[in-house]
């Protein structure tokens, strides 16, 4: 199912996947992550059986972080 690449050709083979509670309306840019995996799955979610992308929890949390930091530019 996993890749070495790190990705999922289809996330929807994937189980727990929420999204976030700041996510709201109808904007169209929405990632959704899925709870309970070795690695931290990642997809958009308006594409359900697209593909997801993998991350370690560390390379997540850094992620995160840099978002709410206002480390990433647009």
């Amino acid at each position: 199912m996993v890749s070495s690449r790190r990705s999922v050709a289809d996330a929807s083979t994937l189980m727990g996947w929420f999204k976030s509670s700041y996510s709201g309306g109808n904007q169209g840019e929405c990632l959704e992550v899925a709870r309970g995996h070795a690695t931290v799955p990642v997809r958009d979610s308006k594409a359900a059986n697209g593909p997801a992308l993998m991350f370690s929890a560390q390379e997540w949390t850094r992620f995160v972080s840099a978002v709410k930091d206002g480390g990433l530019s647009a």
